[in-house]
């Protein structure tokens, strides 16, 4: 396995993107993962995939852990991170000669806010709403499509994560920091950003696997049942990994650490990547 540190992928509004490349072994062309970290939008690092990611190019898939803006002092809102992580994607497909990668077969995983901006980037980051954002870039005109989505313990529906912020964190609302408003002013805003308003019949391309704890007390379970709902409605290949007693945080686990959660996760999640991507 072959790795390389703070690879640069994008620059936006002066901001260095970068993130942790780790390549199987071998000349074969391998699919890819871009790995999306959470922490509520304003915290966190491509380090939560310190585990996840060589246990996964061990096992022949390519994985780019990035780092994407978060809100500092009011700036940095939605949509800047979905920004980032399209450039992540855009990068990585048009690198593809170079890291020997399948650009039909590009995955994106995410925790927690992680998974909302891999969920949304995946059902709605090739619309007119994103693409003219940052027309510079190098490779601004490079599909963001994927094969395939990993959501872990994700919020998928902003305006249901709202509510519940107003109880358990009524100081520090997240999406309401995210938004820069209460759904109040503009709730077609709010849901036009929650991916779950985008699981609709034209976008069932993509595969989905959704895992969640089932003592999750910050991202409810709710948020992924509803999401699961919906995608199968929309008639999307979707699969569900429910990890008995599970709470938040814990992607950044150890894989191979005896009775983790994460050790509960792998083998399920190696089969729909074989199977989907």
């Amino acid at each position: 396995m072959e790795t390389r540190k703070a690879v640069q992928y994008g620059t936006h509004d002066g901001a260095a993107l970068v993130g942790d490349l780790w390549l199987p072994e071998g000349l074969e062309i391998r699919p890819a993962i871009v790995a999306v970290h959470g922490g509520g939008y304003q915290a966190g690092s491509r380090d939560i995939y310190q585990y996840m990611g060589p246990y996964l190019a061990e096992r022949g898939y390519a994985v780019f852990s990035i780092d994407y803006r978060l809100i500092r002092d009011g700036a940095n809102r939605y949509p800047a991170a979905l920004h980032d992580v399209r450039a992540a994607v855009q990068w990585v497909r048009s690198q593809a000669a170079e890291l020997r990668i399948d650009p039909a077969r590009l995955a994106l995983m995410g925790d927690s806010a992680g998974a909302s901006l891999s969920a949304l980037v995946a059902l709605a980051g090739d619309t007119p709403d994103y693409v003219n954002a940052y027309r510079d870039d190098p490779y601004a005109s490079v599909s963001t499509h994927v094969k395939a989505v990993v959501g872990v313990y994700g919020s998928y529906d902003l305006i249901a994560a709202w509510e519940h912020n107003l109880i358990a964190r009524p100081t520090d609302n997240v999406s309401e920091n995210l938004m820069g408003f209460p759904p109040m002013q503009d709730r077609r805003a709010w849901y036009a950003a929650s991916p779950i308003a985008h699981a609709t019949f034209a976008n069932n391309s993509t595969a989905f696997l959704l895992v969640w704890g089932t003592n999750d007390d910050i991202c409810l379970p709710r948020q992924s049942e509803a999401f699961l709902l919906a995608l199968k409605q929309a008639r999307f290949y979707v699969r569900t990994v429910i990890v008995q007693s599970a709470p938040h945080f814990w992607m950044q686990d150890p894989v191979e650490e005896a009775n983790s959660f994460s050790g509960f996760l792998v083998p399920r999640l190696l089969r729909f990547l074989a199977q989907r991507l």
